[in-house]
């Protein structure tokens, strides 16, 4: 009894799966899904990414340094502080420095002195020797006594410059609007500044002369050219383009993990303060502009045969087109030939 109920329950399934196959042969292949777009009319704006970082230009980042050695006794500048163009930044010990100069006066002085006796008995010898009263050698001497008096108050003039330069130099002045950037000495601190070491005491940065150094492709470098438009990026305003122009091409290539990239110089503007020396910057530079073209998102194109063609829906039906395309930017392609405005093309697989 037991092996027919089993040869029954057999067949039920055998005739049963018999049936679904039938059933799935009998019926039509499911349609798969696409996603489309229509052909419109839009700008297409050619242009090469590229990353970068910005930099200051050159002689908007100046290091301060002192031209003497000495005490520092007073030390005005802090980082982040914004300075201007001659705003005193801290002071050298001037002690000695004035008392050098005030030596070189009273020596200036003396010498005067003497050198108004010497033109008096010049004159008093030149008087006697005009009466015959004594020998022309005595009126040499007097005038030679003179010169070398004159002489030497040149001398003590040019001791009274250098001494006054010196005592200037205590007093150092920031040479260029901006902020600062470093401070790389302390008050009190003693500074040895010699001519093959200046010690740098603060560094300014001038926010407003920033440019971004943007690595380019070789195979995209000779598209570039300067005036260009641009338009960058940095992480730490992501939401934020900010723009410039392409002001120079450095000549020599440089060389990155085996690849050759020229750098470009984008100038720009940074009227809020937010751009710093140093932050990475990815960077789009626009190459040329074509308005008012027909586009298709350029993930629809492929190649068939050799030929770029799109997939247009017409009438319920998939149809392949060839086309001939024009410029490109990151997401759309002009199309100069094969479609027409408002037709839908295949732009990927549907969800």
């Amino acid at each position: 009894m037991k092996k027919w109920l089993l040869l029954i329950l057999v067949l039920a399934m055998s005739g049963g799966g018999l049936f679904l196959y039938r059933q799935q042969l009998s019926s039509p292949p499911a349609t798969k899904a696409v996603s489309t777009e229509r052909v419109v009319r839009r700008d297409i704006a050619s242009s090469v990414q590229a990353t970068g970082v910005i930099r200051a230009q050159i002689g908007a980042e100046v290091k301060v340094g002192s031209r003497i050695s000495g005490r520092v006794e007073r030390l005005y500048a802090n980082i982040g502080d914004v300075v201007n163009k001659g705003q005193l930044l801290a002071q050298i010990e001037q002690v000695d420095l004035r008392a050098k100069v005030n030596e070189a006066r009273m020596n200036l002085r003396v010498t005067q002195a003497n050198m108004a006796l010497a033109a008096k008995n010049l004159a008093r010898m030149e008087g006697l020797y005009a009466r015959n009263l004594i020998a022309r050698e005595t009126v040499d001497v007097a005038e030679k006594d003179l010169a070398t008096a004159q002489a030497q108050a040149a001398q003590i003039g040019e001791t009274i410059q250098f001494a006054t330069t010196q005592l200037s130099y205590a007093n150092i002045y920031a040479p260029i609007d901006g902020v600062i950037a470093s401070v790389a000495t302390q008050q009190g601190e003693t500074v040895s500044a010699s001519a093959q070491n200046v010690p740098t005491f603060v560094t300014i940065v001038d926010l407003n002369r920033l440019e971004v150094y943007a690595y380019v492709d070789e195979t995209d470098i000779g598209k570039i050219k300067p005036g260009g438009e641009a338009s960058f990026s940095v992480d730490s305003f992501p939401e934020t383009e900010f723009s410039g122009k392409v002001s120079a091409i450095y000549p020599k290539a440089t060389v990155q993990d085996n690849v050759i990239y020229y750098i470009t110089v984008i100038t720009i503007d940074n009227p809020a303060g937010k751009l710093k020396p140093d932050m990475t910057a990815s960077a789009t530079l626009l190459l040329a502009k074509r308005e008012n073209v027909l586009a298709v998102p350029s993930r629809a194109i492929s190649r068939e045969g050799g030929k770029k063609v799109v997939q247009v829906l017409s009438g319920g039906k998939v149809v392949s087109k060839a086309v001939k395309t024009g410029w490109k930017d990151s997401a759309y392609t002009e199309v100069v030939e094969g479609v027409a405005e408002g037709d839908l093309v295949v732009s990927g697989a549907g969800q």
